[in-house]
């Protein structure tokens, strides 16, 4: 009998599990931070192992890095090897810490990802807990040709991702996207096999991921995804540590994350200009502080509509970082909150100047070809609704001077839930054909032309191009008067009972 494959819920049931050993000693931020190096860990150590016994079969020397290098495999160092976290005992975290550094040695995209002296802190992370957490891997494969499909390892990553973003709630959302509105912005974008793709605030890289994914799923014959270019930034170091050990368990080796604050210091540029993208797509930090003085005069001329107000209205900085990294090509699907739609000063003043076209002060403008209004509670950490902005630097000819509003917020086209609302396959397919069908549809999408832009004052809140009132329950007339009648009775009858118990009552008093 062949060998029982790992499933999905095998290693997501693993997951969950190896997730409670820490439970009473850390709290979820910070729980999550020693299961997914241990994932890690294991998942190379049996690719590595299984390439050895591979290269053995055929009569050659298994331990050699430039073989498995050359066979687009990762070398896992001695250092590194499972068998030294297996039987380490005492000093488990000094074992887990070794082959932390000796893994991000050996591979330069992993530097600065796996620097985790904490663990050394016993009363947090003793030894028996991380030897139990060990041991609930040791009994799982993850090599390659265990597992039931290929997808399984990157689908329990971002299944512990989202699990600890559940837990995590404010901190979920500065790494973790819902997958349902990581797939909806990346069908939005249509990316292509030879396409170059950025998120600049990419946590631990869902769009980046999912963007591959997507293509290598609609590939047509005799395409390949050897020229497709990935890149990402993030402002919080954990994060970036995340996305790398992400993108290297999707099994994404050539992926590009830099860590740094894209708004201060933008790490992915080209000599003194920003490398420019065909798709950016992005859910930056709603109403974050920055500094915005100085900024007219920024390196990278990332500002020309306006410098955006600094007391926790970013939203625009952020927004306009993305279109100056588009190539003459390029599209941006980019979540905002709804705030940054109608808001007014400067604000205002920024999307009027991306609406009209400035030739005279060679400001390209028209830049908004769409806006989806999403609906609350969708994302974690936060309860505000939120919009995607569609940008694109060439728009169509038949889409020049309007924009195409989207009302998704409305009740029965989103899955309301108790805890996170959630979009359905059905409706990120209704959201996507409204945009490329491009019609008006009563109380769903709206093409407005740049007249009736200017006669809203170039406010782009949604209720003044689509009518989103919740139509009324109808009223079956006889029915209620039906129910009226019923409950009629009943206080009838409950006033002849009163008035009975009272007539006893009194007749035993008088008696």
């Amino acid at each position: 009998m062949a060998d029982k494959k790992t499933t999905t819920k095998d290693l997501n049931d693993k997951i969950l599990k190896a997730a409670r050993i820490f439970r009473k000693k850390l709290n979820a931020s910070e729980n999550y931070k020693i299961v997914l190096p241990i994932l890690f860990i294991k998942r190379l150590n049996d690719t590595f192992d299984e390439n050895c016994k591979k290269f053995e079969a055929q009569g050659k020397k298994p331990d050699d890095p430039v073989r498995h290098r050359a066979a687009g495999a990762f070398y896992v160092p001695k250092e590194a090897r499972w068998k030294n976290l297996v039987d380490a005992k005492k000093n488990v975290a000094h074992a887990i810490i070794s082959a932390c550094h000796a893994i991000e040695d050996s591979d330069k995209s992993l530097e600065g990802t796996m620097t985790y002296q904490e663990f050394n802190n016993k009363k947090k992370y003793p030894d028996d807990k991380l030897g139990e957490l060990i041991l609930e891997f040791e009994n799982i494969a993850l090599g390659n040709d265990s597992l039931e499909n290929p997808d399984i390892l990157g689908d329990a990553f971002e299944y512990l991702l989202e699990t600890f973003a559940d837990e995590t709630k404010k901190k979920g959302g500065q790494f973790y996207t819902p997958r349902e509105v990581v797939q909806l912005l990346v069908r939005l974008m249509d990316p292509q096999p030879n396409h170059s793709i950025c998120d600049p605030m990419c946590g631990s890289g869902g769009f980046l991921i999912h963007s591959r994914r997507y293509v290598h799923k609609n590939l047509k014959k005799g395409e390949n995804i050897r020229g497709m270019k990935l890149h990402g930034q993030d402002s919080n170091p954990d994060t970036v540590s995340m996305g790398k050990m992400n993108m290297i368990l999707h099994e994404i080796p050539n992926a590009r994350i830099e860590d740094g604050d894209v708004l201060e210091k933008p790490k992915l540029v080209e000599g003194s200009q920003l490398i420019k993208y065909d798709r950016v797509l992005a859910n930056f930090p709603f109403s974050e502080d920055w500094k915005p003085s100085g900024k007219e005069t920024d390196a990278f001329g990332r500002f020309k509509y306006g410098i955006p107000p600094g007391d926790k209205k970013a939203d625009f900085a952020f927004i306009q970082h993305m279109f100056a990294a588009l190539n003459e090509n390029g599209k941006a699907a980019i979540i905002s909150g709804q705030g940054t739609l109608f808001r007014g000063s400067k604000e205002e003043e920024i999307r009027k100047k991306m609406i009209l076209e400035d030739a005279e002060n060679n400001l390209q403008g028209d830049i908004i070809e769409g806006i989806i209004a999403l609906p609350q509670k969708l994302f974690y950490g936060t309860s505000i609704p939120g919009c995607v902005y569609i940008l694109n630097k060439n728009k169509p000819k038949e889409r020049k001077n309007k924009i195409i509003f989207i009302y998704a917020a409305r009740k029965g086209h989103f899955a309301d839930l108790p805890a996170r609302n959630k979009l359905r396959i059905q409706d990120i397919e209704e959201i996507e054909s409204a945009f490329k069908n491009y019609k008006d549809e009563y109380g769903f999408c709206h093409i407005a032309d740049l007249e009736e832009l200017e006669e809203n004052e170039f406010n782009l809140n949604i209720p003044r191009y689509v009518d989103v009132t919740e139509p009324e329950e109808p009223v079956d007339i006889s029915e209620t008067i039906k129910k009226i009648n019923e409950v009629k009775d009943e206080i009838i009858l409950a006033k002849k009972t009163v008035s009975d118990d009272l007539e006893e009552l009194e007749l035993e008093i008088l008696s």
